[in-house]
């Protein structure tokens, strides 16, 4: 079980922290809003009303026994900066931060945090690789990259099986499960592809758009 420190509970700092708590972590919620820690209360194993610029209250945290400190904080960035470095400098085993820009993230990990995160890009490009095609259901960013397709099964592959089309040794694309109605499966060599069928996919978006003619 994990014990994770969260500051700053708006609305992403808030799903954060009611996951975490459903994936059976130890969430500690700061936040120096009085009514956003009354409203994460319910959800989260304790919560403190504090300034995550404040070096003394973070030290009373005991900041080195999380196993992962994540700055959720929104607003002046500027605060998130100074949280991050002092979250470090107290003896933070791993920092995760939050960028709303490139530049932003860039400071961040100069001053301290081990990973950025930036929702408001990845929203951006999960949306408008989703839209971008009929054939695109869901799209998840693994690197810069490859990532993860949920993808229409074309209608020349109907009937045949994944060695038919072989779309490994023709373009690097690999199939990892297949969808089909209520189940979830990995397939081998010899499964034949229907006109229902959804395939989970990874590759580079290039070798994607060229096997799946996007």
């Amino acid at each position: 079980m994990k014990s994770v420190l969260i500051i700053g509970v708006g609305q992403f700092g808030t799903h954060i922290a009611k996951r975490m708590e459903e994936l059976r972590c130890e969430v500690m919620a700061v936040d120096i809003n009085e009514e956003c820690i009354n409203e994460i209360m319910p959800y989260v194993t304790d919560a403190m009303i504090g300034d995550g610029t404040n070096e003394e209250f973070l030290r009373s945290l005991g900041i080195g026994n999380f196993d992962v400190c994540i700055v959720a904080l929104g607003g002046l960035f500027q605060t998130s900066l100074e949280t991050t470095s002092l979250l470090k400098e107290l003896g933070a085993k791993k920092v995760i931060s939050r960028a709303t820009n490139d530049v932003q993230m860039k400071f961040l990990l100069r001053n301290g945090a081990d990973e950025v995160v930036y929702p408001e890009k990845q929203m951006a490009l999960r949306v408008a690789t989703k839209y971008a095609s009929d054939s695109i259901l869901d799209f998840i960013q693994l690197d810069n990259n490859y990532s993860i397709y949920e993808l229409k099964i074309p209608r020349n592959w109907y009937g045949e099986t994944l060695s038919d089309i072989d779309i490994r040794k023709k373009y690097k694309v690999n199939i990892l499960t297949i969808k089909r109605g209520n189940d979830v499966f990995i397939p081998s060599s010899d499964t034949v592809l229907g006109e229902d069928d959804i395939a989970f996919v990874i590759g580079e978006m290039r070798d994607i758009q060229k096997c799946f003619r996007i």
